[in-house]
């Protein structure tokens, strides 16, 4: 499998994965215009995309699915609760091909297994997802709320995953968020710290795990380097760990 993270964090979230001849797009938080340019820039074309995956309704996730669909083509998996959410808070505009799902199902997708794993995020129908290709083992496990019951099985069972490391305790504290989004971030419907995706980690990743890129930080309480030191100084040289950047594509890692 390819992973290419096109972008990642509260200002949009847009992951590739191919496996074998099937490609995928999870998560539609970014612009038509910057999902095809990014994607080509590591060259593949997102009119060659089978499916749009949508985790959840937020509109750092889900707020151009619509435009994915329509300018792309791409058939666009989601709850009908995510949709129908995202719809009352945003405009989505039409969509051609809706193909739902029910969050805890188990997809088939041409040869590929897809796990929708529910999570506590504050959301209306909220998922994560596992790929499997009978080979390998891949997680998207971003906006989890906290370390859920588990969470730790499907972390010891991956091969490589793309893991939220939210914030920096320290940093979220002394910043300037007013106390009620300091809460809600810390709190049991909303993100993983860096000392918490760090620990999990190091508990729950078996030796197949090849590696981990971290995923959605923080703008203001968190930095790529914090986040690198922090899992550093937790798991010391395991596996190679990676950073989603919030501004442009990731290399191709494979797994």
């Amino acid at each position: 499998m390819q992973v290419i993270s096109l972008n990642s964090g509260s200002n949009g979230n847009c992951t590739y994965v191919q496996a074998g001849n099937l490609q995928l797009l999870i998560d539609a938080g970014i612009s038509g215009r910057k999902a095809e340019t990014r994607l080509a820039g590591r060259g593949h074309s997102i009119r060659d995309v089978d499916a749009l995956l949508v985790t959840h309704d937020h509109r750092d996730h889900a707020g151009c699915m619509g435009i994915f669909n329509r300018k792309f083509g791409l058939p666009v998996h989601v709850t009908d609760k995510t949709l129908f959410t995202a719809r009352s808070h945003y405009r989505v505009g039409p969509i051609d091909d809706v193909r739902p799902y029910q969050a805890g199902e188990t997809l088939q997708l041409e040869g590929l297994t897809v796990e929708t794993i529910p999570t506590p995020h504050d959301c209306a129908d909220g998922v994560v997802f596992v790929l499997d290709d009978g080979h390998h083992r891949l997680g998207i496990l971003t906006d989890l709320g906290h370390l859920f019951d588990g969470l730790a099985e499907i972390v010891s069972s991956l091969d490589a995953v793309l893991l939220e490391s939210n914030y920096d305790p320290r940093m979220l504290e002394d910043g300037f968020y007013p106390e009620s989004l300091k809460q809600r971030i810390r709190g049991p419907q909303g993100h993983l710290s860096n000392d918490d995706a760090a620990s999990l980690l190091r508990d729950a990743a078996s030796p197949r795990l090849k590696w981990a890129c971290l995923a959605h930080l923080s703008e203001h309480n968190n930095s790529p380097r914090q986040a690198l030191v922090t899992h550093q100084r937790i798991l010391e040289d395991r596996f190679p760990i990676h950073v989603a950047p919030r501004h442009e594509a990731t290399e191709i890692l494979e797994v």
